[in-house]
């Protein structure tokens, strides 16, 4: 197990900055995430803890040792690509065993550990085939099983179930955090996919324009963004903004009366003027005649319904702006129908309309 330790890392291509002064310390065998769009630098920040890219500036520390100007070999860290990059020419076996070849192992505990993995990974009845004889799932499991016979001090894996199809990403996903959590090896794991964020990360770091915009547990993330950007880009699906204006605590727009609870009517109290509010889709729900007396309503026109088997996704026109809700299917949802939504307690964001940040991180 080891701890990473990257301290004000920034990597620069001519005036292009991608990615500008990160600082981030993982815990023993932490499982860290790097999510965000194309281009942010999530790919650049692997690549230079790798030593496959050097930084501009700044420094990367494993277990308190700086190797920064190291190379690869020296760092012991191992890495799993998108595309697998097996050896076509070489079996299983021969694939997995190949890095303990070259650090000159000796053959029975090459043989030893080979099989040891691949029986972690089942795949031991696949060592005397080729990868072109492999499905994708049985090519991203000797990918993963060539970089774990190496007990390396870090893994980190760049994207490796994007050529795989949904179920079986599903599928690769547990197996993956139930792999990592057993060898409590330290793992950085880039992903575009917010969903895979959520759900593998013990902690996010949310990136843009190489910015870490966020780093935090996926549940904080979920709950407090601390800009539109990251309330935006996590979560499925996104989150709706609605500008509003402050009124007795409330935000208010055409059709729109949200209020906020907790900590957000806190910071609310010393607000005026325009604010952007957030609320997620999965938190509006029709008024019912259980539902009458609450007092945050979404008053609009159905617009379009997607059915998602036990649950619908409705998009509702508001002035002109259009907002989504997701929630058990009833049987008086209609296209061109009005429909108030209420929400839940405590499940409103507030934004500043300048900087997009959140009330709550310009409170602190």
């Amino acid at each position: 197990m080891s701890v990473i330790a990257i301290e004000n890392l920034n990597k620069s291509f001519g005036a292009f900055n991608a990615v500008d002064n990160l600082n981030l310390t993982t815990e023993d065998g932490e499982f860290v995430v790097l999510v965000g769009p194309s281009g942010c630098g999530k790919t650049t920040t692997m690549r230079m803890i790798a030593g496959l890219e050097g930084s501009t500036s700044g420094a990367i520390r494993i277990d308190g040792e700086d190797v920064t100007d190291q190379t690869p070999s020296e760092r012991d860290v191992a890495m799993v690509f998108q595309n697998y990059a097996l050896y076509p020419h070489l079996t299983v076996y021969e694939n997995m065993a190949f890095c303990l070849k070259v650090r000159k192992w000796p053959q029975d505990k090459i043989d030893a550990q080979v099989r040891k993995t691949a029986k972690a990974l089942d795949i031991e009845s696949l060592l005397e085939r080729k990868p072109s004889a492999l499905s994708g799932g049985q090519r991203q499991r000797v990918a993963l099983g060539r970089a774990i016979v190496r007990e390396p001090r870090v893994f980190l894996m760049d994207e490796p179930l994007s050529n795989l199809d949904a179920k079986l990403r599903i599928e690769m996903r547990a197996e993956i955090v139930k792999l990592c959590r057993r060898l409590k090896i330290t793992t950085f794991y880039v992903t575009h996919d917010q969903l895979e964020a959520l759900t593998m990360g013990h902690r996010i770091v949310v990136m843009r324009g190489g910015i870490a915009q966020q780093i935090d547990t996926p549940q904080n993330i979920y709950d407090t963004p601390v800009n539109t950007f990251v309330a935006g880009f996590i979560g499925s699906p996104p989150m709706n903004f609605i500008k509003t204006v402050v009124e007795n605590g409330a935000l208010v727009a055409e059709g729109v009366r949200l209020v906020p609870g907790g900590a957000v009517a806190d910071a609310l109290r010393s607000r005026t003027g325009t604010l952007i509010a957030g609320v997620r889709p999965e938190h509006l729900t029709p008024q019912t005649g259980g539902s009458g007396g609450v007092d945050g309503t979404v008053k609009g026109r159905i617009e379009l319904i997607e059915p998602l088997g036990s649950q619908v996704m409705i998009q509702v026109s508001i002035g002109g702006d259009l907002i989504s809700a997701q929630f058990e299917r009833g049987p008086d949802i209609e296209v061109g129908k009005e429909v108030t939504l209420v929400h839940r307690p405590n499940s409103i964001h507030a934004f500043d309309s300048a900087s997009e940040r959140s009330v709550l991180a310009a409170a602190n």
